[in-house]
């Protein structure tokens, strides 16, 4: 039988999702668990790819199980797994429901904070310079991407991407009230790798002066590398809101 895994991970300690070699991964760290408690190997296949230091707090896997599971098998996985990996529930699909290719709906948002403090080290990107980047140009380069169906300047070198086409249905600044943080928000049907944390990138150097819209609008129309792309920090990312045509809620 295939059953699904809905999850959240904080992904400071892991050098993302996929198995790397000689690295510590979530994919690893829950196979692992997972086939130790049910005495069989198991592997587990996620709904995306997420890099180094980032979280997620939505996320689905899958796996095939023919036995029967022990008793409280929930609660001993969670209590097996590290603190920053917490399984919420595990149910049966259909056998060939698939948790990467079957979802139909991503979302990323990417906190960032402009007031130190230590208690968002590792889970906001602290922005550490006194002049604060224009929300509003920020917001303007935000928008922008709604306009485009293909994002070649967003997608990381040396991928495996087939097609650079995306489809965007948010993008947008939200400040906090209190006016020290800042999320972005996006969602699509699929994303490029690396693609959101460029995007962040490209509106902070938008905010700070240091790009213009006009060049983004034109590398978008050409689909041609940035002249300036910067990579926002890891910390800030999280995975969210995945979506399935056989799941409500």
């Amino acid at each position: 039988m295939r059953y699904f895994a809905e999850l959240a991970y904080k992904g400071t300690d892991f050098f993302g999702w996929q198995i790397q070699p000689e690295q510590i991964s979530v994919q690893e760290t829950i196979q692992s668990t997972f086939s130790t408690i049910l005495r069989t190997p198991i592997e587990v296949v996620g709904c995306g790819r997420t890099d180094t230091g980032v979280h997620a707090s939505q996320y689905y896997l899958h796996f095939d199980f023919d036995g029967e599971f022990p008793q409280h098998f929930l609660s001993r996985v969670n209590k097996f797994l590290p603190p920053s990996i917490a399984i919420f529930r595990i149910f049966p699909v259909a056998e060939e429901a698939h948790a990467r290719f079957d979802a139909f709906h991503r979302a990323y948002e990417y906190r960032m904070h402009f007031q130190k403090d230590p208690f968002k080290k590792e889970i906001s990107y602290f922005y550490p310079f006194p002049k604060r980047p224009d929300i509003d140009k920020m917001q303007a380069a935000a928008k922008l991407l709604l306009d485009y169906e293909d994002f070649f300047p967003f997608c990381k070198t040396h991928h495996d991407a087939q097609t650079y086409k995306c489809d965007l249905n948010r993008s947008e600044w939200v400040a906090d009230a209190d006016g020290l943080s800042l999320s972005y928000h996006i969602a699509a049907n699929r994303f490029l790798r690396g693609m959101v944390r460029l995007i962040v990138g490209m509106c902070i150097n938008v905010g700070t002066g240091k790009l213009e819209l006009d060049t983004v609008r034109r590398a978008m129309d050409e689909q041609s590398r940035l002249e300036r792309s910067t990579s926002a920090p890891p910390e800030g990312l999280y995975l969210r809101d995945i979506r399935y045509p056989f799941l409500n809620g």
